[in-house]
């Protein structure tokens, strides 16, 4: 049997490792580092690649590719979005990534995304809430309890300080579910009959839903001035959660504006439509909250820079680590000119 060699060997962060390196650092540690993480790629961000997902679609769901360049590392995430899936006790949100060193093209890390994407996506929430959010903000609704929901909630908590999550969900179970999860968390959760009920009091209202079509979870009538939207569950063409007429009344911030026309809330909006790259507020060249009364809205889709910041964050905290492994990934002969050779020898 050949022994790789060192050049043929890739850490490898599986779903086991991730869930003990999460633990080693703790959840709440590890959405500040992350969101850190990316407040610095976004102060960066005249210097990535930039280039809307690659994405096919099919009836039931979408298959995506997010990938992005510094210039020094080159990353990409595959993600999957198939909201049937949870009636098939699947999940609705599977992923994997790589980060490559952009000098050789040899990758330095190969991981588990599925739980990282939940985590980075939390993280970008709340980083862009403390950006945004009233100051003071400690509630919030959380509309759509499923698999992001606690992620969200504790994000919130670690980077704002919030106190309460008021939550609502279609199906009640997954509300208790979140609720249950959240229990020694130092958050008190409510659980909501209705989607008015649970935007009561809130400063901060976040709508994560899932199904592939274009809802009205939160009416125009429904949102008061002076606060927060976290739009985070519309990202792919014909899925939206807001009525128009919120949109009309809101600051709207978007990631990267090319992917949000046509995967966000603002895909229902003209393509003239104003929005704010939340780059600009991070450095200071453009306005975020400017006063009490003001509606703010992050149409949050997701974008690659988020994804390679968490990368960038799991190949800084494995390295010398016991959570990950290395594995034989790629071939690397003797003489770079003789694979053919190589396989031979192997017989």
């Amino acid at each position: 049997m050949n022994t790789p060699s060192e050049k043929a060997l890739v850490p490898f962060v599986s779903v086991d490792n991730m869930m003990r390196l999460i633990h080693h650092i703790g959840v709440e540690q590890m959405l500040r580092d992350l969101a850190d993480y990316i407040e610095d790629d976004f102060k960066r961000w005249e210097l990535f690649d930039k280039t809307p997902r690659v994405a096919s679609h099919s009836d039931v769901g979408v298959i995506e590719l997010m990938p992005t360049s510094d210039g020094e590392a080159y990353g990409f995430k595959y993600v999957n979005g198939h909201p049937k899936n949870t009636a098939e006790g699947l999940q609705t949100v599977t992923a994997f990534g790589l980060l490559a060193d952009v000098y050789t093209g040899y990758p330095v890390l190969l991981t588990e995304m599925t739980i990282l994407t939940a985590l980075r996506t939390a993280a970008t929430s709340a980083m862009v809430a403390k950006h945004l959010a009233p100051k003071g903000s400690d509630t919030m609704a959380m509309i759509g309890n499923g698999a992001q929901s606690e992620f969200q909630s504790l994000a919130m908590k670690a980077i704002l300080g919030l106190k309460t999550v008021r939550l609502y969900d279609k199906d009640r179970a997954a509300s208790e579910k979140c609720a249950a999860n959240l229990a020694g968390s130092g958050l008190e959760t409510v659980i909501c009959a209705s989607p008015e009920e649970a935007i009561e009091g809130a400063q901060i209202l976040t709508t994560c839903t899932a199904d592939k079509q274009c809802a009205t979870i939160l009416t125009d009538n429904m949102v008061g001035s002076g606060v927060h939207i976290n739009a985070i569950g519309g990202d792919c063409p014909g899925k939206t959660e807001l009525a128009k007429g919120i949109l009309e009344r809101s600051d709207v911030f978007v990631e990267f504006p090319p992917q949000t026309r046509v995967e966000g809330e603002i895909q229902q909006m003209d393509d003239d439509f104003a929005v704010t790259e939340l780059w600009q507020v991070i450095l200071g060249q453009k306005d975020g909250r400017t006063n009490d009364r003001q509606i703010t809205l992050f149409d949050s889709v997701g974008f690659a820079i988020e994804d390679f910041s968490a990368l960038r964050y799991v190949r800084d905290k494995v390295r010398d680590t016991e959570f990950h492994y290395d594995l034989d990934l790629l071939a690397d002969p003797d003489d770079p000119r003789d694979l053919f050779g190589m396989l031979q020898r192997a017989g």
